[in-house]
């Protein structure tokens, strides 16, 4: 269960079903599974820029948003629900596709950079901040080649998983809810650590 230190839990991705269970909409398929798990709904909210939901109480209270900016303005929105629900930095974690990691691999980070990714520098804009929490999902490379790789990014992010590459996926999303349902104030860096170092195989 999440504690009163994580107020917001972020997917990013893009809205629309032609983006529906897109590589750069993996964010936003660990939302939907969580608040499928908590048999919680989304809600269109235009003051937040995006669709939200909230499960638990009081203090246990966590809250979902799936902005429905586009990836490149993801920032408006996080930076409404922060300045709405009045919380810190700290509070939040971003879950975001990465293509710089292989597919199966996980990276969890306190800060740093947006590592080119137009959703993190879009949030980091917006917050004025490079420091909060985020979830680094691995989609794999466009190609294996480095000079296709710019020419191949567009259709690479937005095409969908294979079967067997959705079987791999389908475990990383476990091991992130599992992780994430038992977070609490003080082993944010065991998590860290069980996710960076998960293999699906195991």
């Amino acid at each position: 269960m999440l504690s009163n230190d994580l107020k917001l839990l972020v997917g990013l991705g893009n809205p629309g079903s032609e983006y529906y269970k897109t590589r750069h909409n993996v964010g936003f398929m660990v939302l939907e599974e969580i608040a499928k798990r908590n048999n919680c709904s989304f809600r269109e909210s235009k003051k937040l820029f995006g669709r939200t939901c909230e499960y638990g109480e009081g203090a246990e209270k966590t809250r979902l948003l799936l902005p429905n900016t586009y990836m490149n303005e993801s920032g408006k929105s996080v930076r409404s629900a922060k300045d709405w629900f009045n919380f810190e930095n700290h509070q939040l974690i971003v879950l975001v596709d990465d293509m710089d990691l292989p597919l199966g691999k996980i990276r969890v980070r306190s800060k740093g950079s947006s590592g080119g990714h137009n959703g993190l520098k879009s949030i980091i804009n917006h917050l004025g901040t490079a420091d909060f929490k985020r979830l680094k999902i691995g989609i794999g490379p466009p190609s294996d080649v480095q000079k296709e790789r710019k020419s191949k990014t567009i259709s690479h992010v937005l095409g969908r998983f294979s079967k067997e590459e959705f079987i791999i996926l389908n475990f990383i999303i476990q091991e992130i809810i599992s992780c994430i349902e038992s977070i609490t104030s003080n082993n944010w860096e065991k998590i860290t650590t069980r996710l960076n170092s998960y293999k699906p195989e195991n």
